[in-house]
């Protein structure tokens, strides 16, 4: 049996995703994530006979294809199973079903069980942090989000005062050494600020660090973690260990405007589309 391409697949997807007056109702699927990163599919109605796979496509790299096989376990439910040791590239990857020479459909979500996913704390000492949070897209389909990252720099709580923004965070699959700094840039031909992190002992892997308003332009301020100095990896500071997939349709922030006698910029924390960690500082009106 001829498997599709990549490209046959999306194409396929995107002319079966157009309503029609008597379109057969798009197969769905429900999913439930565990702690180490796992993902189980359980569809429903499959429809067809034959053997059966869930198809995942990463959407701007169309030749990253992962089959998964779909096993009965009741009446009408197929179930295939996404072990966290197989790796998933870092995107969004859509779903679909195959059953035998049937074209491939787009799967939309049933119930997302996503709970073993809430506050997930990984062993700080793992090569590398994987997470798989599975969503419902704009159009009503299900697809899955990933991230692969080693080492790891999750942001924690964020406190905003009216001259300064100190950040807690983990640190993952590295560790702190001395000459460790923040550096915070807001493009890359601009300048680059840095700024001390301390080591939160009570936290495996937790540090701190707080940066000033004063120091700060008018820009997105990315953040990257040094952990290791000058020498080391520079590493993203994002917030991933939880179960919301995009975090910048989420996670608002009050902003404040500095400084506090005659204001001139406005200050906010955000996250971006990646969700990294941003210090957005813009002229107040």
């Amino acid at each position: 049996m001829t498997q599709p391409t990549a490209d046959q697949l999306l194409e396929t997807s995107q002319r079966t995703s157009q309503p029609k007056e008597d379109a057969i109702p798009a197969p769905r699927a429900d999913c439930i994530a565990d702690s180490a990163g796992g993902l189980t599919f359980d569809v429903l109605d499959g429809g067809g006979s034959g053997r059966a796979h869930l198809v995942l496509v990463r959407r701007t790299a169309e030749e990253d294809v992962v089959r998964l096989p779909l096993t009965p376990v009741a009446q009408g439910r197929l179930r295939a199973v996404l072990p966290s040791g197989v790796e998933l590239a870092e995107g969004r990857w859509e779903t679909h079903i195959r059953v035998g020479d049937a074209e491939p459909r787009r799967l939309t979500p049933g119930i997302n069980d996503l709970r073993a996913l809430v506050d997930r704390s990984p062993d700080p000492g793992a090569a590398r942090i994987a997470v798989r949070i599975p969503y419902t897209t704009k159009h009503g389909n299900l697809s899955v989000r990933s991230w692969l990252r080693a080492p790891h720099g999750e942001a924690g709580d964020l406190t905003l005062g009216q001259d300064r923004l100190t950040v807690r965070g983990r640190l993952y699959g590295a560790a702190l050494a001395q000459g460790a700094h923040m550096e915070l840039s807001a493009g890359r031909e601009g300048p680059v600020l840095r700024a001390e992190v301390t080591a939160e002992p009570s936290v495996p892997g937790g540090f701190s660090c707080t940066v000033e308003h004063g120091t700060l332009t008018e820009g997105a301020w990315r953040f990257r973690l040094r952990p290791a100095g000058e020498e080391g990896p520079r590493v993203r500071l994002s917030r991933l260990l939880d179960d919301v997939a995009d975090k910048h349709d989420v996670f608002h922030y009050p902003g404040t405007d500095y400084p506090p006698s005659a204001p001139s910029l406005h200050v906010r924390p955000a996250y971006t589309a990646s969700n990294d960690l941003t210090l957005t500082v813009t002229p107040v009106p």
